[in-house]
This record gives structure tokens, C-alpha cells and sequence, in this order.
């Protein structure tokens, strides 16, 4: 049974795939690895594996998914079933486009709650007066759950109830109405910042730099860097991030344009987009404004930690030198710009589930809402209550990074060398706005696999790392403290426990998928 959502225009489509990509990792993650992988130089390796590896993926995902809604497919499951029926081990493959959009909601949700409790705080005045420790003792206190942690929980509800609430909508009637809105006030809530950041004059305000000055140390490249692999597998692994390839979001919201519709011009403005909103404006405002105030050694000592700290422990404070009423409007902008990335993102990652519920069972859109906000509720719990215990950047770990990987390395392949790429190229250039490089086709085929490949292979001792808890083990090892060895030790209980949990989902994905497949063969329907 097949679901009749659609977009409600183009714009829409557009601005709600480039909402789906622009995240908070766009403010909070690209900047630090800048900084961290050679600065200016960077932009080299990220640039050309945006070209080779990102743009191409953007193709694949956007054809896959119009291909499968073709055949009434809103899932990846099914859509890779579709594009090679003879072989039933691809839509197992594509549980991974579920599963990873169930994981990453259950975590990025609670992290997108965040956005609005400091908006709340910002206005609110709760940071005025406070020194530097104690706003960064707010952020610890928060997500401790210090004093039975009712506004940190009660907030995180009201934030899955939101995006459970706008996908009950649908397509037209709620996700492209808030990229509509959500999209463009990021955007002027990122140029005002960037300019306020820019503009900073050492000596006024509290500021020891002038805002460029933190421009200038972003981009000031170390062209040793390039010859680092690593350096190009962060570049790798941001353009993964940021663009939200492999997760099979991007398949769904393409499954529902018409089959005729460009998909060549709409990838390349989405992805172009989300590139703007990271290079410019992600690089002008966490970084130009802590430099201004902190200097170069400490914001350096600072990201070793990532931009999180810098974004939530840092900035309110760095606001509070502006005055209370510019303060507070900073923390309305940068907060709601967070907020604005994190939400057209997380409401991506419910419309896969809800496809396939949709398709599958015939659920009505309004059930499939809720069923997935009670699913992210349930899953994102542990990364609440055990947030210290590294429950959060274990769930991130895994669905948030490994399962990005093998998923869009098992579409590469499938898209390029089974079902091929003369079928592959016709889906990509049918109905273009644009007239597609050549290039691209042989990119596609070639190089993309090969660096994905590279980059996946080159995981592996990380990966089994992880699986066997060394570094850990290595901790308990090297310690004689009793108390600290119990800690470890509880730690790495909840670690493993967390794994289970996610391997848990992913087999149950896989028994819905098979009870969805033997109830399609009983009807007699065709995977195409």
C-alpha cells in the first residue's frame, strides 16, 4: 500500500534537503576541524572530497530515491530491493537506512533540546553577573540532571513532542512549512552573528583581538597537512556529516518527487547550500569570537575537546561582554540557529520510518508519527539518564559515523556496478535543469567507491578498537586507584550495554522488514 505524500514545491524540497544536511555539526564540528587538520589548508582536502565523494553520493541518493518512489518505495529497504530484485540480501542491507535514522533522532534530539533550554536561559537573564566557570558549571549541572534533572528531561519531551507533532502533518504540511521559515531565519540569524564576530574591535567590549584575527588563524593553511592521510580522512568524515549521506533521509524526501522532476539541479542546490552555511558562516562566528576574547592558545586547548564545549560552556559567557540586551538577542540567534539546524534535521531522520510504516502496513501518517516520537523515546532515554557514562558518543560512534560508511559504500556499489552505471547515469540526468559533467559519471564508478572503500578500511582498527574497549581496558590496567577501576568498569557495562541496545534495533528493523516482505509475497506484490 502506497502513501500519497508529495512536496508542495520546489523550494520547499530544496530548502527541506539542505535543512536536512545543514546541522549542528555545520556550527560546531566543521570550525574545529579546521583548526585541528591544517587550518586553510583543509578546505583543499574537504573541497576535493566534497567533488569526488559528497556530490557524487548526493546523485546516487536523490536518483535511488526517485527510482524507488517510482514503484510506490519510501524506504531504503525496498528502494535498494527495487534497484536488484533478484538478490534479498539488499534490503537487509537497507535496514542500515532506518536503523541509523532511529539511532542518531534518539541522541540528536536530546541534543537539540539543549538549543532551547539556553534560549529560554538567554532570555531569561540566568547568565548575567555569572563568571566564566559558572555558566560552563551550568552545562555540567544540565546534562548531570543536577537536582533531579526535571527541566533537562521536561524539555527534551516537549522537543520530541514537537517533531513527532510537525511529521503528523506530512510533507507539504509540516516539514516544508519549517524548512520555509526554519532555513532562512538560520541563515539571517548566522549573518548577524558573523558580521558581530567580524567586526570585534580588540579593546572594546572586553575583546584582546579584533574579529579578523580569528578569521586569519582559521584559515591560515599548514600545507604539510595535505600529505597527512588523516587530514584527508577528517575531511572525508566531514563531508559524511554534513551533507547526512548514507543515513537513507535523502532517498526518502526524493522518493516523493515525480518521476520526471529534476533531481540533478536540486542536489547540486541543496549540497551547495548546506556548503555555504558551513564554509561561511560556520567558519565566521564560534571561532572569530572566541579568538577575540580568549586568544589563539586558549580556543586551541579548548577545541582538543571539540566545539561543543566551545558552543554551549564558552559562548553564553563570551555574550555577557556585549551588554544584557545585545546578550541576550546573541543567545536568541545562536541558540535558535542551532535549534533551526537541529530540527529540519532530526524531522529527516523520522520521514524514512515513516515511509516504510506507511508502505508497509498501511499505517496512517498520524500513527507513524507518533510511533516513531515513542520509539526516539524510548531509545534516547540511556543517552539522557547516562549522558556521563558516554552513552551519547557511543550511540553517536556507531550510528552517527560506522553505519554512514557501510551504508553509502554499499550503495555506491549497487547503484555503480549492479545495477549499473548506464541505468545509473540515465536516472541522474533525467529530467536535469543542468547539464550533468560527464565527469561525474566516471567519478561515480571509479573514485567514490575507492575512497570510500579507503575510508572504511582505514576505520577498521579504530572500529575494533571500540568493539573491544581498549582504551578502557588500558585505563583499568594503568590505575590502582579501587574507586577509579569500579568507575571504569561500571563505564564499560554501560557501553556494552548500549551496543546491545542498538544491535537489538537493528534485528528488529530486520524481522519488520521480513514480515513486511513475506506480507508483500502473500499479496503478490512485486518488489518493483
Amino acid at each position: 500500500m502506497s502513501n500519497k505524500e508529495n512536496w508542495g514545491s520546489r523550494v520547499g524540497l530544496v530548502l527541506a534537503m539542505a535543512g536536512n544536511a545543514v546541522g549542528l555539526g555545520n556550527f560546531l564540528r566543521f570550525p574545529v576541524q579546521a583548526i585541528q587538520n591544517g587550518g586553510g589548508a583543509f578546505i583543499i582536502p574537504y573541497l576535493v572530497c566534497f567533488l569526488v565523494m559528497g556530490i557524487p553520493l548526493l546523485f546516487i541518493e536523490w536518483s535511488m530515491g526517485r527510482f524507488g518512489g517510482k514503484h510506490g518505495h519510501h524506504s531504503t529497504p525496498f528502494i535498494l530491493d527495487s534497484m536488484d530484485p533478484k538478490r534479498v540480501f539488499w534490503k537487509y542491507i537497507g535496514v542500515f537506512g532506518i536503523f541509523t535514522n532511529l539511532a542518531v533522532a534518539a541522541y540528536y534530539c536530546y541534543l537539540e533540546s539543549w538549543t532551547l533550554a539556553y534560549i529560554w536561559h538567554s532570555v531569561s537573564g540566568t547568565f548575567l553577573g555569572q563568571s566564566a566557570d559558572q555558566i560552563a558549571s551550568f552545562f555540567g549541572h544540565y546534562i548531570s540532571l543536577y537536582g533531579g534533572g526535571t527541566e533537562t528531561i521536561l524539555v527534551w519531551i516537549f522537543c520530541l513532542v514537537l517533531n513527532t507533532w510537525i511529521l503528523s502533518k506530512g510533507l507539504s504540511g509540516g516539514v516544508e512549512k519549517v524548512a520555509k521559515i526554519g532555513m532562512p531565519l538560520l541563515i539571517l540569524f548566522g549573518i548577524l552573528l558573523a558580521i558581530k564576530g567580524i567586526t570585534l574591535k580588540a579593546g572594546e567590549e572586553g575583546a584582546i583581538h579584533d574579529g579578523t584575527h580569528g578569521l586569519n588563524f582559521l584559515w591560515t593553511p599548514n600545507y604539510d597537512s595535505i600529505w597527512s592521510a588523516k587530514v584527508w580522512l577528517a575531511a572525508a568524515g566531514q563531508i559524511f556529516f554534513t551533507l547526512s549521506v548514507g543515513m537513507g533521509s535523502i532517498q526518502c524526501y526524493a522518493s516523493y518527487v515525480k518521476s520526471k522532476d529534476d533531481i540533478a539541479l536540486n542536489a547540486m542546490s541543496a549540497g551547495w547550500m548546506n556548503e555555504f552555511v558551513e564554509v561561511v558562516l560556520g567558519s565566521s562566528i564560534l571561532i572569530p569570537i572566541a579568538i577575540g576574547y580568549l586568544g589563539i592558545d586558549r580556543v586551541v586547548e579548548l577545541t582538543a575537546s571539540g566545539g561543543l564545549g566551545l558552543g554551549f560552556k564558552t559562548l553564553p559567557y563570551l555574550f555577557q561582554q556585549w551588554g544584557p540586551t545585545l546578550a541576550a538577542l546573541a543567545g536568541v540567534f545562536w541558540f535558535g540557529l542551532l535549534f533551526f539546524a537541529g530540527i529540519t534535521s532530526s524531522l529527516a531522520m523520522g520521514t524514512p520510518c515513516m515511509g516504510f510504516l506507511m508502505d508497509e502496513f498501511g499505517w496512517k501518517r498520524e500513527r507513524a508519527a507518533w510511533a516513531f516520537g515513542g520509539t526516539i523515546l524510548l531509545l534516547g532515554l540511556p543517552t539522557v539518564l547516562f549522558f556521563n557514562e558516554g552513552v551519547f558518543d557511543e550511540y553517536d560512534y556507531w550510528a552517527g559515523t560506522v553505519s554512514l560508511v557501510v551504508f553509502a559504500l554499499a550503495e555506491v556499489i549497487l547503484f555503480a556496478w549492479v545495477f549499473g552505471m548506464d541505468k545509473g547515469w540515465k536516472e541522474i540526468t533525467t529530467g536535469a535543469d543542468i547539464r550533468v559533467p560527464v565527469f561525474f559519471r566516471y567519478v561515480t564508478q571509479f573514485v567514490t567507491p575507492v575512497i570510500l572503500g579507503w575510508v572504511f578500511f582505514a576505520s577498521l582498527p579504530d572500529i575494533w578498537s571500540k568493539i573491544t574497549n581498549a582504551e578502557l581496558k588500558a585505563k583499568i590496567a594503568a590505575s590502582v586507584d579501587p574507586a577509579e577501576i569500579a568507575k571504569l568498569n561500571d563505564q564499560m557495562a554501560y557501553l556494552n550495554g548500549s551496543r546491545v541496545f542498538l544491535l537489538a534495533l537493528f534485528i528488529g528493523i530486520c524481522m519488520l522488514v521480513y514480515k513486511a516482505y513475506t506480507k508483500r509475497k502473500k499479496e503478490g506484490r512485486a518488489t518493483v
